[in-house]
């Protein structure tokens, strides 16, 4: 069937055009990001199904075989959650963050660094790309200090200061190690856990690891692979691009509610820290890494200076 224009619909495309039509579309964006540095935090449901893990590393291989350099942070929070309960160690929430003590943290270290990271350094190698573990401890890459987080009373609306006990915040990021990995075809897979000055070590939030690694790599793209497509308007449409400004403008109407305050209070910081642009997308969705990058409608919102 033809169009008016006498061109040929999707519909009576064959397998063969189809895909030449994807790679001739992709093409400008291969070109686009090649040599640039493209940081991916991988976390969420997506992180749990084999199907879709699968899927996420062979995104990763390809942007690397495209000639884009791919760091992946990622979390872990449910599987902490379980070891810990296996282990018997309660878990203890203050502001809706974990209470990390010394027993914790070392599960934190042993699932995030251990069990987690390298699942995903053996689901990238086995598309025949060389993945390697890491986390902020490896070559110094990353110093944390113990977060200092506030909460208000809602009764007596006083501020008290929250004792997270080893809950870090990254105040150093040395890029050695990462632009050496980078040089030698290596894809970095870092687990959020750190070093800090005074010998403890502290558990970071993914999120803002990875922006925090994304900012120093003046990085071209940072990725959130969330449980949602983005940020959506009041009538629950997807916003495929925001700047600053209007993110903040949003947050204050109320648009951007709940758990989507501090996803995009975190890309607000990592673009301030140097990062060009930020997206949120859904991890849920089978090869949305290459569909926002390769594409020219993306999959998620962008969030640009």
């Amino acid at each position: 069937m033809s169009q008016p224009d006498g061109s040929q619909t999707d519909n009576s495309l064959t397998d063969s055009e189809m895909q030449a039509r994807l790679l001739t579309q992709a093409l400008p964006y291969m070109q686009r990001y090649e040599n640039k540095t493209i940081v991916v935090k991988y976390g969420g449901h997506a992180m749990g199904n084999a199907e879709l893990g699968r899927a996420f590393a062979s995104d990763i291989a390809l942007l690397k075989q495209s000639g884009v350099n791919p760091i992946v942070v990622h979390g872990g929070g449910p599987q902490i959650g379980a070891m810990l309960a296996k282990m018997g160690i309660e878990s203890k929430f203050e502001g809706g963050l974990r209470v990390t003590d010394q027993k914790t943290v070392e599960i934190v270290e042993m699932v995030l660094a251990g069990s987690i990271n390298k699942e995903i350094v053996a689901l990238i190698n086995q598309t025949g790309e060389w993945a390697i573990g890491l986390c902020g401890k490896d070559g110094n890459m990353v110093f944390a200090e113990k977060a200092k987080k506030t909460v208000v009373d809602p009764d007596s609306n006083i501020e008290r200061i929250l004792d997270l006990g080893f809950v870090g915040e990254v105040v150093e990021v040395d890029r050695t190690l990462i632009d050496l990995l980078a040089k030698s075809e290596m894809i970095p897979v870092i687990a959020p856990v750190a070093p800090g000055r005074d010998g403890h070590t502290y558990n970071i939030n993914a999120d803002t690891f990875a922006g925090a690694i994304a900012g120093a790599l003046n990085a071209t793209r940072l990725l959130f692979l969330t449980d949602v497509p983005g940020v959506l308007n009041k009538q629950g449409e997807l916003i495929k691009e925001l700047s600053v400004a209007e993110a903040r403008a949003l947050i204050k109407d109320g648009t951007i509610s709940g758990g989507m305050i501090p996803k995009v209070e975190t890309c607000i910081e990592a673009i301030k820290a140097g990062v060009q642009g930020v997206v949120i997308l859904n991890g849920k969705t089978a090869h949305s890494v290459l569909l926002e990058i390769f594409t020219e409608r993306g999959a998620g919102t962008l969030i640009v200076p």
